[in-house]
């Protein structure tokens, strides 16, 4: 299959494609795995599974998510970090992409202390999250610096395809939640990975297998 083609252009290969991270890139949700370690679990997965379905404020029910983490160590940090799993087919659509003269770049309400190691690991070209805030070796419950919502995915996108210099058109977003929408409506292609109610109504495809892998082929890139 040819990758998008909204102008009647020939197919394109220079993409930046951008990806949602939790439940997307990785098989997890972080926060719940910090909940996990800060015995907040049930609390956060009803936030998390309301937010996603576009039913709370992200922003609203982010804070409250972290609030609940106040006291853990860097060692529950460590501990959740530890309990990442990278998404099937993830390193291939990354190699595909870039190989190809395209980026790669995750944008996430999620955590930059969990998804810096991990984004270097995997060579991605840009990333952005959320900062949790720490004072005296353990986190407050609190967050610093500018909150990553729906509206702060599709500038960042944005940021980046201007810095990439390709147009819209060229970029892919790639999310499951409610949060995504935003950026995957001012994509040249928006691609809803096992995806939620409210995204499954507006993407343009729906991916319904977990393997990142099947991006390739959409883009034009295999098969």
């Amino acid at each position: 299959m040819a990758g998008p083609n909204l102008d009647g252009e020939e197919p394109m290969s220079r993409f930046l494609v951008v990806l949602d991270v939790d439940s997307t890139l990785i098989e997890n949700e972080v926060i719940e795995l910090l909940a996990d370690e800060a015995g907040s679990l049930r609390d956060v997965e009803e936030i998390t599974f309301r937010a996603m379905n576009g039913e709370l404020d992200f922003e609203e029910s982010l804070r409250s998510r972290v609030a609940t983490l106040a006291g853990l160590s860097a060692e529950a940090l460590a501990r959740a970090r530890s309990k990442v799993r990278v998404t099937a087919g993830v390193p291939e659509m990354i190699h595909g992409v870039r190989s190809a003269g395209g980026r790669v770049g995750v944008v996430s309400g999620g955590f930059h202390e969990i998804i810096d190691p991990l984004a270097e690991t995997l060579g991605l070209d840009y990333w952005r999250a959320n900062r949790l805030e720490v004072a005296d070796g353990a986190l407050t419950g609190g967050l610093t610096g500018p909150i990553i919502d729906a509206a702060a995915k599709a500038s960042t996108l944005i940021e980046w395809a201007k810095d990439f210099g390709v147009p819209l058109r060229q970029t892919v977003a790639v999310g499951d939640g409610a949060n995504d929408l935003r950026m995957m409506a001012i994509t040249g292609l928006s691609v809803g990975f096992d995806a939620k109610a409210p995204v499954r109504d507006k993407a343009d495809v729906l991916m319904d297998v977990r393997d990142l892998s099947q991006l390739l082929p959409l883009l034009g890139l295999r098969g």
